[in-house]
C-alpha cells in the first residue's frame, strides 16, 4: 500500500503531520502570473508552505510531483509534468526526519535529470549535516562532504543554501553554491524594535563574522561569549568578551537545537550586567527540551525564520499569550535569489 503526496492532495498521513504556516510576517507579494514554461519550482514534503510562499512571490504554480512512500518507508518520486529543457529549482530543507527528507531531495533531483531538465538547482533552506564538517574524532566521517557529493551525483547543477553552519562548507561542493543569509530579514525586524543600548552577541568564536555583519547593519556594539563544548549538545559557558553592562543584548546564531547553549549564554550575559536579552537564529531546529528551555529562560524573545517548520510544541509556544517565539518569513529573500539565478543576475546584491 502506497501513500500519495501531491501539491493538491492534503489528506495524506504525511501532510497531516506537518505544522501549518507559522510566519508572523509575510513577504511582499507579487500579484502577477508568469508565462515562462521553462522556469519551474518543485518541492519535497519537508516544508511545502514555504515553497508555496516562494511560488506566490514569483507568480508561479508549484510543479506537479508525486512522492510515494511504501509501508517500509521506501520512497518513490515521479515528476508529473514536462520539464525537458527547463530551468528547475527543487526546494527541500533536510530537517527532521533528516534522512527521509534528504532521500526525497536526491530522488527528485535524479527524476528531473532523467526527465532532461536543462539545469537543476537544489534550494536547501536548511542543510542538515552542516555541523559534521570535520573529522574531530578518530574513525568518524565528514558527513557534510558526503552529502554534498550525493547532491552532485544525483544531478544537481547548482545549490542555493541559507545560512550554512560555517561558510567554508561551500568548498565541499563541486558545483556552484549561492550562500544566502537570513540576516537582512532579521536585521529589518530588530531595526523596527529599536532596542536601546544594543550589543550584538556571538555565542561562540565561530559565529563572530555573522554577529559582526549584524552589528554593523543595526549600528550596535559587538560581544563574544567564550564557550567550551564538553560533549555533543552540552556546552559550558566560560566568560564574556566585551562590555555588556547596562546594555540590551541580542544573541545571534545560525540555528537553535536544544537551546541549552542559548540559555546558558543569556544567563552569562545577565550575570555580567546585561539588562535584557533577545535572541535570533535562522533555523528553528528546536529538538528535545528546546521549547521548555526557552520558555523557562530569562530571554525576552526568540526570533527565527521559517526555513524549516516549527515543531508542534514550538508552534504552541509561539501562539500562546506571552509566547517568546516569533517567526519571520524568508520567502521573499529566497524568491529573489531564485529569480536572480534564473535570470543570471547577481545574488550578492540582495545583501548590500
Amino acid at each position: 500500500m502506497a501513500t500519495l503526496v501531491t501539491p493538491t492532495d492534503k489528506t495524506t498521513e504525511k501532510v497531516e503531520k506537518k505544522s501549518p504556516p507559522v510566519t508572523d510576517e509575510k513577504p511582499e507579494r507579487k500579484q502577477r502570473q508568469r508565462a515562462d514554461d521553462k522556469f519551474k519550482i518543485f518541492s519535497g514534503t519537508a516544508n511545502e508552505p514555504l515553497a508555496d510562499e516562494v511560488c506566490h512571490f514569483l507568480g508561479l504554480q508549484r510543479g506537479q510531483a508525486q512522492v510515494i512512500r511504501f509501508k517500509d518507508g521506501e520512497c518513490y518520486v515521479q515528476i508529473q509534468e514536462n520539464v525537458r529543457g527547463a530551468d528547475v529549482f527543487v526546494m527541500q530543507p533536510t530537517c527532521r526526519p533528516v534522512d527521509e527528507h534528504l532521500m526525497e531531495l536526491l530522488l527528485m533531483i535524479d527524476a528531473l535529470k532523467r526527465a532532461s531538465a536543462r539545469r537543476i538547482t537544489a534550494v536547501i533552506p536548511y542543510f542538515g549535516y552542516a555541523r559534521q564538517d570535520r573529522k574531530d574524532k578518530p574513525r568518524s566521517p565528514i558527513s557534510s562532504k558526503l552529502v554534498a557529493d550525493l547532491l552532485t551525483t544525483a544531478g544537481a547543477n547548482r545549490a542555493l543554501i541559507v545560512d550554512l553552519h560555517t561558510p567554508q562548507l561551500q568548498g565541499f561542493f563541486n558545483i556552484p553554491v549561492d550562500h544566502l543569509f537570513a540576516s537582512p530579514v532579521l536585521v529589518d525586524h530588530f531595526r523596527k524594535l529599536a532596542l536601546p543600548n544594543l550589543t550584538v552577541v556571538s555565542p561562540d568564536a565561530g559565529g563572530v563574522e555573522r554577529a559582526r555583519f549584524f552589528a554593523k547593519k543595526v549600528d550596535a556594539a559587538l560581544a563574544i561569549v567564550d564557550k567550551r563544548r564538553v560533549e555533543m549538545n552540552v556546552a559550558e559557558i566560560m566568560h564574556v568578551i566585551g562590555d555588556v553592562n547596562g546594555r540590551t543584548c541580542l544573541i545571534i546564531d545560525d540555528l537553535i537545537d536544544t537551546a541549552g547553549t542559548l540559555v546558558k549564554t543569556a544567563q552569562a550575559l545577565i550575570e555580567n550586567g546585561a539588562t535584557q536579552v533577545y535572541a535570533c537564529a535562522s533555523h528553528a531546529v528546536m529538538s528535545g527540551p528546546a521549547v521548555e528551555n526557552i520558555m523557562g529562560s530569562i530571554i525576552k524573545q526568540v526570533v527565527v525564520t521559517n526555513t524549516i517548520p516549527l515543531s508542534p510544541e514550538a508552534d504552541a509556544a509561539r501562539t500562546e499569550k506571552g509566547g517568546k517565539i516569533s517567526v519571520l518569513s524568508i520567502a521573499g529573500l529566497i524568491g529573489r535569489a531564485i529569480q536572480a539565478n534564473h535570470e543570471e543576475t547577481s545574488v550578492s546584491k540582495l545583501f548590500m
